[in-house]
C-alpha cells in the first residue's frame, strides 16, 4: 500500500517544455499535463487543426456507442442524430491509499497529454487522458501503419503481461482502424498501480494518430466501463477496485500553465470557493444536465439562453459541439456571426475579432464563463476580421452537447466516480 510521505520517482514529460515532477500531498497525486499543438498559430485559427478535431470526435463517439450497444444489448443513451440540411460546396473533409498527480503539457489547445508506466520492469509512455472514452491502447511492437515515432509496447519484455486471447479494432469515417490484440499489465501513474489493468497493443493506427498529427504514445480513457472496447474496468476504476486511491474521484486543471490531472481526490491549491455538482444521468460517459448556453455582451437586446440539455465532459475534445438546431440559433443572437462552412469547415461559425462575446455555460443553476480569448480560435487567415468561434454544430440533430477544451480551461473539475457527478469550481489565479 502506498503512503503519504514516499517520494516518488520524476515522472519524464516525452513532449514540448520542461519535465514536470509528480507530488504526492494528503489528498491526492499530481500527473502535470502538457499539450501537443495549438488549434491557433500566431493568432490565426489553423484550418487543419480545426476540421481534424471535428472529424475525430465524431469518430471517437461512434466507436463508443457500438460498445455501449455490444456490451449491453441495449440502445445507447445518446444518439449522433441525422444530418441537418448540409450545405452544399464546403470545404469540409479538405482543409492510503493515496492520492496522485499526472503533470499535464499543452498540445496546442486540442488534446492533453502526460506520462505513464508500463509492464514489469516499467517502461514510460506518453498518453492522451481521455474522459470521452474508455480503453488504454498503445503502439504494439508489431504495429507497421502510422506508429513510427511513437514508442511501442512489447508484451514479450514485462514478466506481468498476459494475453486476453482477444482482439480490438476501432473503425473511422476515413476508412482508417486501430487494431490489435489485448492484454492484461501492471500499469502505473503518478505512482498509483493497477494490477492486471486491461489494454490494447495496436499492430495498427489510424491516420489521425500518425505522430505528425497525434504526439501521445497512445490514450488511457477515463469513461465508464460500459463503453469500453475491451467491456473491462477502465484505468482509474481499476485502482479504485484495488485500494489504491485516498477517494474514488480525479480532476483536472487544463490551462496554458501549471495543468495536470489530479487522482485520488482534488487539488485544493488549484481552485477557490465551493464545487456546484451536477450528477451524472447515465453512467456511460461523464454525462450530466447543462441548464443553458447564453451569449452576453450582445448589445440592448437581452440574450435568450439554449434550452436544458444533455452534455458530455470531455477533455479528450477540444470544442464544444451542439446540435445543428441549437447551435445555429445560439449565432443567430451574436451580432455579425457567420456560417464558416465555405471559409473554414462544415459546422464552423465565425464572429467578429473586435467583438468576440462571452458565454456562460450553466450547470446546478450556476453559470461558468468561457472568456473571448478562449473562445476566439484565431483568424480565418492574416488578414481576415472574422475569428472561428468555439461551439461548432456536428450538421446533425444530435441529442447531446459535447463540453470540451473551450470551456475546460476556465474552471477546475472534479469527476467523482463515488458518487458518480460531476463537479466544477473557480480556477485560483
Amino acid at each position: 500500500m502506498l503512503t503519504v510521505g514516499i517520494v516518488l520517482l520524476a515522472l519524464q514529460i516525452l513532449a514540448a517544455g520542461s519535465p514536470s515532477p509528480v507530488d504526492r500531498d494528503n489528498d491526492g497525486i499530481r500527473i502535470s499535463l502538457s499539450k501537443r499543438r495549438d488549434v491557433v498559430s500566431d493568432s490565426v485559427a489553423d484550418i487543419e487543426a480545426l476540421i481534424n478535431a471535428l472529424l475525430n470526435v465524431r469518430r471517437k463517439y461512434e466507436n463508443t456507442i457500438e460498445a455501449y450497444k455490444r456490451n449491453t444489448g441495449l440502445e445507447p443513451p445518446i444518439s449522433l442524430g441525422v444530418p441537418v440540411n448540409p450545405p452544399a460546396n464546403t470545404t469540409s473533409g479538405s482543409k492510503k491509499r493515496a492520492t496522485g498527480t499526472v503533470p499535464l503539457t499543452n498540445q496546442a489547445n486540442v488534446l492533453w497529454q502526460g506520462t505513464i508506466s508500463v509492464g514489469t520492469p516499467p517502461l514510460p509512455y506518453t498518453v492522451d487522458f481521455d474522459t470521452g472514452s474508455s480503453d488504454l491502447f498503445l503502439p504494439g511492437t508489431s504495429c507497421t501503419k502510422n506508429c513510427a515515432g511513437h514508442s511501442r509496447y512489447s508484451p514479450l519484455l514485462s514478466t506481468t503481461s498476459k494475453d486476453r486471447k482477444k482482439t480490438f479494432k476501432l473503425e473511422y469515417q476515413d476508412g482508417s482502424t486501430v487494431s490489435g490484440k489485448q492484454y492484461s499489465d501492471t500499469v502505473s501513474a503518478g505512482g498509483l498501480t493497477a494490477t492486471g489493468q486491461a489494454l490494447g497493443a495496436a499492430s495498427t493506427y489510424s491516420d489521425s494518430l500518425a505522430i505528425q498529427r497525434f504526439t501521445p504514445d497512445g490514450l488511457l480513457g477515463m469513461g465508464y466501463q460500459v463503453i469500453s472496447q475491451y467491456n473491462s474496468p477502465p484505468f482509474f476504476q481499476t485502482l479504485v477496485a484495488q485500494k489504491k486511491t485516498t477517494k474514488p474521484m480525479f480532476a483536472f486543471k487544463l490551462a496554458t500553465t501549471g495543468s495536470e490531472l489530479y487522482l485520488g481526490g482534488v487539488n485544493p491549491d488549484l481552485y477557490t470557493g465551493s464545487f456546484t455538482y451536477v450528477p451524472v444521468t447515465t453512467k456511460a460517459y461523464w454525462q450530466v444536465k447543462m441548464d443553458s448556453v447564453t451569449v452576453i455582451n450582445t448589445g440592448p437586446k437581452r440574450p435568450t439562453p439554449l434550452p436544458r440539455i444533455e452534455a458530455i465532459i470531455d477533455t479528450g475534445t477540444t470544442l464544444i459541439i451542439g446540435d445543428a438546431k441549437n447551435v445555429k440559433s445560439f449565432y443567430a443572437q451574436i451580432p455579425g456571426a457567420k456560417d464558416a462552412a465555405k471559409t473554414v469547415a462544415l459546422g464552423y461559425y465565425t464572429v467578429p475579432c473586435d467583438a468576440v462575446p462571452t458565454v456562460q455555460l450553466t450547470f446546478g443553476r450556476k453559470a461558468f464563463e468561457i472568456p473571448p480569448e478562449a473562445f476566439n480560435l484565431g483568424r480565418v487567415d492574416g488578414a481576415s476580421e472574422d475569428c472561428v468561434a468555439g461551439i461548432v454544430s456536428s450538421g446533425t440533430s444530435q441529442s447531446f452537447w459535447i463540453v470540451g477544451d473551450v470551456f475546460l480551461r476556465g474552471v477546475y473539475t472534479s469527476f467523482d466516480l463515488g458518487a458518480n457527478r460531476v463537479g466544477f469550481a473557480e480556477l485560483k489565479q
